[in-house]
């Protein structure tokens, strides 16, 4: 039987935010409930209200909230004393995830990766796929691409494209050459082939970059979906010219597109992967830098970071790997939730003249304005759905539910999604905005 929302209308005293909490906060501002549990694809208040979570902590819990397989594998990891931090030293958990990894998601693929543990998070990754990147080459600049987002510390920052969030660093962003990703000119440009065009122009001003950096879905840019053939192009460009090509894989990897790798379906062989979100399966923080072991330049301690050797996350990351994919039936499941969501959305793209974006579990739909997106995510969470925006102006409406969600919660989610639709672009509504 299906269970539906039922939130709870209580504002939580926020005392103790206001006093001790930054004003950076974010989600918490549109989200204004004490959460206290979670399970499967629900979160809970803490006076009982009930949220279906089609944010996943934006696509960290893949798998969603507390799985009892991952969840028991870390108990008993926890009651028997297993080493909880261990710096780079050698322990049995790092040794297993790094055997699941290899024989469950590389060798199945005919991938062989040196795989770097850089530190817990997704900017980590980046930080050390950029510098690994200038190391090898011996050049400085790197191209990424217009929208999008690699992280927030200075190097990855850098490679971001929001303007807003550029401006926190305080100081220039340079070494970086934002161009323009697929479709950003309209569908009629191949911005692969401008950038061919002015590589080979000895004239153009533009020198051959260290690396590419592209995320073949960009989750926090609006949910923008390159091509296969575009992909394959910019892959082709950066070996051409020497460049490494990296695909950032933090959001969108993990099965988030469909299969396990968002690049897999392109037939691209990246030369640098960076990974973290879902990678622990259950949230814990998890970051790897993964590359061709001919890259492997690094001295010893070269590049480092105190929380590299998080073993709990290593326990339910390996976990995870042999749960979900042991064999296809998981990614099976995932495309087929995904034809279903792309189904949805379309659906309530054409009753109001709008568009989608995005590809398997993550996709959304383009309320062409924030304002519009707002109402539609401030409804959904009145009636207890968790969802958030993103894009440019966060105007499209972003739907990352678990992978690991039931049929009858999907719909039941996606009902609500297309009310709040409906009701946010009612004539009364619209003639406001105008």
């Amino acid at each position: 039987m299906t269970s539906f929302p039922k939130p709870t209308a209580t504002v939580p005293d926020t005392t103790i935010y206001e006093r001790m909490e930054s004003k950076v906060r974010s989600y918490s501002t549109s989200m204004p409930r004490s959460f206290d549990r979670a399970k499967g694809s629900w979160m809970y208040d803490e006076n009982g209200g009930s949220y279906l979570d089609f944010l996943s902590g934006c696509a960290s819990l893949n798998y969603g909230h507390n799985h009892p397989v991952l969840k028991q594998a870390l108990l008993d990891y926890i009651e028997r004393d297993g080493v909880t931090h261990s710096l780079d030293l050698h322990t049995k958990a790092k040794a297993e995830f790094l055997e699941t990894l290899e024989e469950v998601i590389l060798k199945p693929r005919h991938l062989s990766y040196r795989v770097m543990f850089t530190g817990p998070t997704g900017t980590n990754a980046v930080e050390a796929a950029l510098k690994l990147a200038r190391k090898v080459t011996g050049r400085e600049t790197i191209f990424s691409f217009t929208n999008g987002f690699h992280g927030m510390t200075l190097g990855a920052l850098s490679c971001t494209g929001n303007a807003g969030k550029r401006g926190g660093a305080g100081v220039p962003l340079s070494h970086v050459s934002h161009e323009p990703f697929d479709g950003y000119h309209g569908s009629d440009v191949d911005t692969a082939e401008m950038l061919e065009k002015r590589l080979a122009d000895p004239s153009s001003g533009l020198d051959a970059p260290a690396a590419i950096l592209v995320e073949t879905v960009q989750g926090e840019g609006g949910l923008n979906a390159a091509s296969n053939e575009w992909l394959r192009s910019i892959a082709t460009i950066a070996k051409r010219y020497g460049a490494l090509l990296i695909v950032d894989d933090i959001q969108a990897g993990c099965g988030r597109t469909g299969r396990f790798f968002s690049f897999e379906e392109a037939g691209v062989r990246p030369d640098i992967v960076t990974m973290a979100k879902s990678l622990s399966g259950m949230g814990l923080p998890f970051a790897l830098t993964m590359f061709r072991p001919e890259l492997d330049q690094w001295s010893p301690g070269e590049h480092n970071g105190t929380f590299r050797g998080n073993n709990h996350a290593f326990v339910t990351a390996t976990a995870a790997l042999k749960h979900f994919w042991s064999d296809g039936a998981f990614e099976e499941e995932i495309q087929r939730k995904g034809e279903y969501l792309r189904t949805r959305l379309d659906r309530m793209a054409e009753e109001h003249g709008l568009t989608t974006r995005g590809r398997g579990m993550m996709r959304g739909i383009d309320l062409q304005s924030g304002e519009a997106a707002d109402r539609v995510t401030s409804a959904a969470f009145d009636r207890g759905l968790i969802i958030e925006t993103s894009g440019a102006h966060d105007e499209i409406v972003k739907v990352l539910a678990p992978l690991t969600i039931t049929d009858e919660e999907f719909t039941c989610g996606l009902d609500i999604l297309e009310d709040c639709v409906r009701e946010a672009l009612a004539p009364q509504f619209v003639a406001a905005a105008e």
